[in-house]
């Protein structure tokens, strides 16, 4: 009985030590905020070739709901590209949650690596030979010129294709819609309420006189046009990941 225990706990105290000396890999590292679609920390593109690639990136989301995120680094901080993309992945949320429909182009120049990361719910349409491919093909030739925006540009040209192209997933199209419907679909208490706010505006407008209604009116049309304007512009300098997922596919280069 002494020895089956004493068994258990030297297997325990291993099984402990593997998880602790695996540790400060996964926590000591630090990533960059999420300040956009296009995260320049290693400083690889100009202005111009950042607002570019933002609105192509913009676009797409708009398109499909995929979320596709070019990040680019100062130095992967002694780990791997391949662990530190999944986690990026992961830390950002990238791509719609429930669904996992997240990318990452990742690009460390110090070390000369390159990894297009993806999400659960697009492995299947971005494989790791697909990517490789793209990679291989079309983001290295590039690079090993020292053009690192030409080479990030036409790779998330490749990816967006793919994204936008892919024949395989039938729910896709009715996810989109059903999600564009919904966010432009108005309530029905709200639309009850905007009724009874109209009836009595009219009512009172009968009984007060011209001027006072005039007043009221155009009160209504400021909060109104001043509520809209703060929304759109939220959502056009805000960006964020849709609580999506990864889990290690997708493939790296080096150069």
């Amino acid at each position: 009985m002494i020895r089956r225990l004493a068994f258990t706990l030297l297997a325990w105290l291993c099984l402990t030590a593997g998880v602790y000396a695996q540790a400060p890999a996964t926590t000591s590292l630090t990533f960059p905020a999420l300040t956009g679609r296009v995260v320049d920390e290693g400083a690889l593109l100009s202005p111009s070739d950042r607002a570019s690639l933002t609105t192509e990136l913009a676009a797409l989301e708009a398109k499909t709901t995929d979320q596709l995120v070019v990040v680019t680094l100062k130095s992967l901080q002694g780990t791997t590209i391949e662990d530190y993309g999944y986690q990026l992945g992961r830390r950002w949320k990238i791509g719609q949650k429930d669904r996992d429909t997240g990318v990452l182009l990742i690009v460390a120049a110090t070390e000369r690596r390159v990894r297009i990361e993806v999400g659960y719910g697009l492995e299947g349409t971005l494989t790791d030979a697909a990517t490789r491919l793209i990679i291989e093909n079309t983001i290295l030739p590039a690079f090993r010129t020292g053009d690192f925006a030409l080479g990030i540009k036409n790779g998330t040209d490749q990816i967006a294709r793919l994204l936008q192209g892919d024949p395989g997933t039938t729910s896709r199209p009715s996810q989109v819609a059903s999600s564009a419907g919904s966010g432009a679909e108005t309530p029905v208490w709200l639309m009850i309420l905007l009724g009874m706010f109209g009836v009595g505006l009219m009512i009172f407008c009968a009984v007060s006189g011209g001027a006072a209604c005039r007043g009221i009116m155009q009160v209504v049309f400021v909060l109104a046009l001043s509520g809209r304007g703060g929304s759109s512009g939220n959502r056009s300098s805000s960006f964020s990941g849709g609580g999506g997922s990864f889990g290690g596919g997708g493939s790296s280069g080096s150069w």
